[in-house]
This record gives C-alpha cells, sequence and structure tokens, in this order.
C-alpha cells in the first residue's frame, strides 16, 4: 500500500489548510448570497492545486496512526479475493466471450474461445489461471493502461461477422474517450481513432460502421455519429442530434442484431428511434413521439403469429410501467423524401399490464422467450414469459423465479446471443456471494455457473440479515436492511439489539436508483469487527416503485433526508446502537443526503463519510454551462427560473446551510476526485472550507488523477476502500481495539 499524498511530516502540519476568504456575491429572486470559497473553482491556478495538496496532506498528517491498520484492511480484502479469476462466458455468434483477471494485475483481460458445438449452450468450464485452448485476446486492459495512472474503458463492442472490435478508453478520468477500431484477425489496430467521444459507441455486425455518441460544451452526449472503418474522420457523418439540453442522446444495437437505436432520454421523458443493421446508411425512424413525463424503451422481438415487433415498455398512465406490443415503424416509401411518421401508441396491444405493486424495470427479448425485470415488495426479481405458450392477442402471463432468501437481489444476466434457450440470472444478498446461474426455459432446471469465491473459510451461516421498517415524519414506513456477523451483536427475544453495536448506515434516495441487497468481500472487514451495515431505503431511491421516486424528488427532496434521520432515530430506539456508536455514509446524490442530514440532525452521528458529495448543489443547479445542470432540473426543479424552487434548495443544500458554529458537528471525511465531471471537486471543497471555518471536525481526500468513479485497477481501489474503512473503525471506536 502507498499514500500518494503523504507529503509532509508531522512538524510541517501545525494547523489545518486554512483557504482564504474572497467573497463574491450573487442574486436570484432578490436574495443575495456571499460566497467566501467560489475561488476554489479554478481548477488550474496553480494556487488552488496547492490548496488541494495540503488538503490531502492534512488529511494524511491527522490519519497517519492508522496506517497500519489501512495495511491490513486491504490484506484482508486481498487475502479474501481469488485475483487470479475469470467470468462466467456469454455466447455470441460463434464464440464464447469472458473476462479474466491476473494476480498483480489492475485490469482485466477480455478474450473469448470458439463454439465447440452449435446445439451445446453449456459454457466451457474455464479454469482460472489457465489459458484454454484456442483462447483469442481481444483486449488486454493492461497493455493499454501501461503508461497512465488513471484508465477506464468506455466502450467495447464486437461485430460477430465482420471480425472487429471497436473500444474506447479514457486515461485522465474526464470521461472523454479516445474510439478505435480493432481487427481481431490480426489483432492489430486501424488507423481509425475518433478523439472525445462519449461511452457506448457499437459496431454493426458486419463490422463496417461504428456509431458513437459526442458532448456538448455541458458534457451532455447529444449527438451521434456514424464512421465508415477505413475511411476519415473528416467525412463521419452526424445521423442524429438533440438540440433539447434536458435530454441525453445513446446508440445501441438490439439483440437480435437487426436493429440500431437512437434512444434518448431526460429525467422522464424519452424517445427512440430505429433502423435496420441491413441499411445503416439509411434514415432512423421514431417509434413514438416524445410526449412530455412519457417514458418508454423498446425492444426487438420475433413473435408467434405476428413476426417482427416491438416490445414497448412505457408509463403512459401506468406509473409502475406496462409491457406493450407494436409493430416495427414502416420504412418511408421509396422516393418519399420526408421525415418517417411515428406510430400510434394508441395502436399499441398491452401485454402485461400495469399493476400498483410491482414496477417493470426491464425487458429483454429472445427467440423462444422473453425476461422482465421486476420489482416486487422492495426485491429485484427476474420473471419468464415463454412465447410458444401465448395465445394470439391474449394477455402474457410472466412466471417470477423464486429464491428461498427473504432479502436478496435477482437481476437479468447479461445474454448477448438472441438464440439462447435458458435464462442467465445474477443473483446476490447481503450473506450470498454473487451468483451466476442459468435457467433453462423448458425444464426449469437451474445450473450455477459460478459463485464469487471467497478464499479464507467463509459461511454464509456466520452472518445475519435482517429487513426492518423505520416510520417516517408523515407516518411512511421506511425500509432499513441490516446485516451483522452473528456472534458480534447481541439481539434480544424480539430479534433487535440488546447491546448497541457500532453501525455504518449507508444511504443514497436520488434517480430511482434502488440500493438492493448486495455481498462485497470488503464488507467483512466491518463486519467480523462487529460493525452492523445498515442500509436506509429513502425515497427518491426505486425500492418500493416509481411512487416512491416521485415522493423524494423536486418538492418532496426533503423526504430523502428526513427518513434517512428517521432511520437513524429506528436503530438508536430499537437498541441497534447509539449515536455515538454510528457513522452515516454516501456518495454523489448520496453525499447530498450526508450533507444534508449533517445539518438536520447532527447529534445522531458520530461520524459522516461523503464520497464525491453533491454539496453545492443550488450553486451547481444555478449554473447551466456546468455539465448535467440542465438535465437535472427534471430531478431537482430549476431555481434560475422558479424562485419558489430556489427557495426550497436554498433550504436544504448542504453549503448554504453549514452554521457559523459547527464544533459540534460529527467528524466528516469528504472523498473526491479533481477530474470528476459528474460531481466537481470545488463541491466537497468548499464544503470542508466552510465547514473547518465553523469549527467543524472536516477532512478533505482528494483523489489527483481519477474521476467521479474514484481510482482505477482493483488494487488501487483496495486501497480506498481501505482507507475509508479505517476511517469508520476509528471513529466508532474500533481502530484502536484492532
Amino acid at each position: 500500500m502507498h499514500d500518494d499524498a503523504a507529503t509532509a511530516s508531522p512538524h510541517e502540519l501545525a494547523a489545518p489548510p486554512t483557504a482564504d476568504r474572497r467573497p463574491i456575491s450573487r442574486t436570484h429572486h432578490g436574495h443575495t448570497v456571499v460566497d467566501d470559497y467560489e475561488w476554489l473553482r479554478a481548477k488550474e491556478d496553480p494556487e488552488v492545486l496547492a490548496h488541494l495538496e495540503a488538503e490531502n496532506s492534512w488529511t494524511q498528517d491527522q490519519l497517519a496512526g492508522l496506517r497500519p491498520l489501512r495495511e491490513r484492511i486491504f490484506t484482508e480484502i486481498k487475502d479474501r479475493t481469488q485475483e487470479t479469476d475469470l467470468s462466467v462466458p456469454t455466447r455470441l455468434g460463434d464464440h464464447w466471450y469472458y473476462g479474466r483477471f491476473t494476480e498483480g494485475q489492475q485490469y482485466p483481460v477480455h478474450a473469448r474461445v470458439p463454439v465447440t458445438d452449435p446445439d451445446d449452450w453449456t459454457p466451457p468450464a474455464l479454469e482460472p489461471g489457465e489459458v484454454p485452448a484456442g483462447e483469442q485476446v481481444l483486449l488486454d486492459q493492461n497493455e493499454a493502461a501501461a503508461g497512465h495512472d488513471f484508465f477506464s474503458l468506455g466502450s467495447f463492442s464486437v461485430a460477430p461477422q465482420g471480425e472487429r472490435l471497436a473500444y474506447a478508453v479514457d486515461t485522465t478520468g474526464d470521461e472523454r474517450y479516445t474510439l478505435r477500431v480493432r481487427d481481431l484477425s490480426t489483432g492489430a489496430d486501424l488507423a481509425d481513432e475518433v478523439v472525445g467521444t462519449f461511452p457506448g459507441a457499437v459496431i454493426t455486425p458486419d463490422g463496417r460502421y461504428v456509431f458513437y455518441p459526442t458532448v456538448d460544451e455541458a458534457w451532455r452526449p447529444c449527438t451521434i455519429w456514424r464512421h465508415e472503418v477505413g475511411t476519415p474522420v473528416a467525412d463521419d457523418v452526424q445521423v442524429f442530434h438533440e438540440p433539447d439540453e434536458r435530454f441525453w442522446v445513446g446508440v445501441g444495437l438490439s439483440r437480435s442484431q437487426q436493429y440500431l437505436h437512437v434512444e434518448l432520454g431526460s429525467k422522464m421523458t424519452s424517445e427512440c428511434w430505429v433502423l435496420e443493421t441491413t441499411d445503416p446508411t439509411g434514415e432512423f425512424r421514431p417509434v413514438w413521439r416524445r410526449r412530455e413525463g412519457v417514458e418508454y424503451t423498446v425492444e426487438h422481438a420475433v413473435l408467434p403469429g405476428h413476426g417482427d415487433a416491438l416490445l414497448v415498455l412505457h408509463n403512459d398512465g401506468a406509473q409502475n410501467f406496462e409491457l406493450a406490443v407494436t409493430d416495427v415503424p414502416p420504412r418511408p416509401a421509396a422516393g418519399d423524401a420526408g421525415a418517417a411518421d411515428a406510430l400510434d401508441p394508441g395502436a399499441a396491444r398491452v401485454a402485461v399490464a400495469h399493476d400498483p405493486q410491482v414496477r417493470l424495470e426491464s425487458v429483454d427479448a429472445f427467440a423462444d422467450h422473453v425476461v422482465l425485470g421486476v420489482r416486487r415488495d422492495a426485491t429485484p426479481r427476474v420473471a419468464v414469459v415463454t412465447l410458444a405458450t401465448l395465445a394470439p392477442d391474449a394477455p402474457w402471463t410472466p412466471r417470477e423465479l423464486d429464491f428461498p432468501e427473504a432479502l436478496y437481489s435477482a437481476v437479468p444476466g447479461e445474454t448477448p446471443e438472441f438464440a439462447a434457450p435458458q435464462v442467465r440470472v445474477e443473483y446476490t444478498s447481503f450473506v450470498t456471494p454473487a451468483t451466476v446461474l442459468d435457467v433453462d426455459v423448458a425444464t426449469g432446471e437451474r445450473t450455477v455457473r459460478r459463485q464469487q469465491p471467497v478464499l479464507g473459510g467463509y459461511d454464509p451461516a456466520d452472518y445475519v440479515q435482517q429487513r426492518e421498517w423505520a416510520t417516517a415524519e408523515d407516518g411512511t414506513r421506511i425500509p432499513v436492511s441490516l446485516v451483522w456477523k452473528r456472534d458480534a451483536v447481541t439481539l434480544d427475544s424480539a430479534g433487535t439489539g440488546a447491546d448497541p453495536a457500532p453501525l455504518l448506515l449507508y444511504g443514497y434516495g436520488a434517480y430511482e436508483i434502488s440500493v438492493d441487497p448486495y455481498f462485497t468481500v470488503p464488507r467483512l472487514s466491518l463486519l467480523d469487527r462487529g460493525v452492523v451495515f445498515a442500509v436506509a431505503h429513502v425515497r427518491g431511491g426505486g425500492e418500493m416503485g416509481r411512487a416512491w421516486y416521485e415522493g423524494g424528488r423536486l418538492e418532496h427532496k426533503r423526504n430523502t433526508f428526513t427518513d434517512f434521520v428517521a432511520c437513524a432515530h429506528h436503530l438508536v430506539d430499537a437498541g441497534w446502537t447509539t449515536p455515538q456508536r454510528m457513522v452515516a455514509d454516501g456518495g454523489s446524490a448520496g453525499g447530498l443526503l450526508m450533507g444534508a442530514v449533517t445539518n438536520l440532525a447532527p447529534e445522531m452521528f458520530a461520524g459522516v463519510l461523503a464520497g464525491v458529495p453533491f454539496v453545492d448543489a443550488l450553486t451547481s443547479i444555478l449554473d447551466p454551462s456546468l455539465p448535467l445542470t440542465v438535465v437535472e432540473w427534471e430531478e431537482w426543479g430549476n431555481p434560475l427560473a422558479d424562485p419558489e424552487v430556489y427557495a426550497y434548495m436554498r433550504s436544504y443544500s448542504p453549503y448554504e446551510n453549514v452554521p457559523d458554529d459547527a464544533s459540534h458537528y460529527p467528524r466528516i471525511l469528504a472523498v473526491t476526485s479533481l477530474h470528476d465531471t459528474r460531481v466537481l471537486y470545488v463541491e466537497p471543497a468548499k464544503w470542508v472550507a466552510r465547514l473547518r471555518a465553523a469549527g467543524a471536525p472536516a477532512l478533505l481526500k482528494i483523489e489527483m488523477s481519477a474521476g467521479h468513479g474514484g481510482v482505477s485497477g482493483r488494487y488501487a481501489r483496495w486501497e480506498e476502500i481501505a482507507f475509508e474503512h479505517a476511517w469508520t473503525l476509528d471513529v466508532l471506536g474500533l481502530a484502536q481495539e484492532d
């Protein structure tokens, strides 16, 4: 392990860095704000960089005593992880594709082996550390990352017929990717190179064309281009451009390989255009024209008695979404140069009707069946429809797959081949390592293809998971999930805490993103030391369906914060923990949650861990030139145009509400990255400066060569986790016991 920022000795750091107060005022809707630390936004200013380096040095100095603990935790993670490992192969065309890790390497190698029997759908049994016969390496990320402090793969698209690979990499963390094309018959990159693309490029099945997105000045993917392999980039053709700044644009390929999709969406409205892959230079055609507040996605299917069709998952009059069947938009008549007409949504036939208790989240079509991702009772599940059993025009009856655990996550797994006769499922829980299984659609037989190895004798029976319910201010019941080591926590006869334990409470609560049960090796280092890990499933997420999300956005955003505080109170009242033994944790929009609850209820937590935190929300959302701002107005509201939205956001934005005296605040650690384009580093930098000026015990750790997801490479990531875990254990009073 190493600490990149540990550059100063203790005697050089007698006091924390102090950011100068350089007042800048802004006025909106008659309200003036004086911001003392906005000058920290000047990312290229040597004085700003020096301040950030000083913050890193101060943080490392203050936590220097935790270095041995960090090293132990890193070693625990490493020793429990099977470092030489590989994924379960997935079939596409004539090959099985997989990724493999090798001990000592930061990144995976992407490879494939030929299909030996077209009728055999059993993935080849590959052994970690052994190179299988016939293996072809498509991309070694370690080679591509050589010489770079940061590396991220943003596009990876194989042309099964054309023997080409389109891939894109970012080596700074700013999410600007360079797109390249590799000839898989030789392993050499072609001369084609496109700089400044957005992730998600796709190559046509014949390998002749690559479709890729680019961004505008506000980092919004807004344009789709067509590149013909072997031609100058200057000749690339713009095939789609979206001028509305609320909408992001992406491009995709149907599983059937028959259609290209251009998909665009704001937070609450979407639209999809399609084009046959046999006519890649043709014109994309709209499926349904966008209507404000209507979201939909499409999936190409071949249905008995119908032929080519589109499955449309939509929320038009269906809050939790329903599934409809419609035709493929017809091609314009020969010689017709006019714009293609979109289909009439009213002509679509309902296949799976709306259910207020079941959120339809995804649809995947195969030759013989359709797989649905559904959410019921705060649990993600998988359901299957066998096409051969469908009666003409009759409603579909999806068959849910059952699992024995009370808390779990089951989602459709990666299955790129349209002809696959089985359903791949990815299953996990707080105590069950990630498991990949295939379910035979015809027989229902289940075959476990892989379960994440946990070295060192891990036994799921040594750990316990449980769901509880807190009561929010307005009486809403909020799910709280807990997991702990069985012999480390004492329970009473009611099954709640009899002896308050140290506890880490995690939350997110935005964008309808759900924090579902999941297993992770690094968490064991906390559980084995007696820490209870809890998740507050607050409103703003999607755990309880679309209404749960609606209850925590726009004018209801404060519910997210008060729900989290209610969960903290519940855990204390039920005897699980005490405020002196509880740390709150969240990142990005969950970092906004951390800042808000620190202001709302500082007495409830001993520490707050905020990763890439969105803590200067009002300042950012007021500036439409910043990345993401305009597209975020549907999530938070538009404070530029609406004085009520401005006043509401001002009432909860963490940076705006740090009190003059914050000496009673819990210990705070903010972690961020210099090149983050989603939540700019300046937000936590300003927040920590203001907190510290108000007397709060706040620390800032900033990665100087990383983006929104933090450091790249698995070992670097383990070091980061070990750093945060050691800080958490120190706050909980467990560092000295180690």
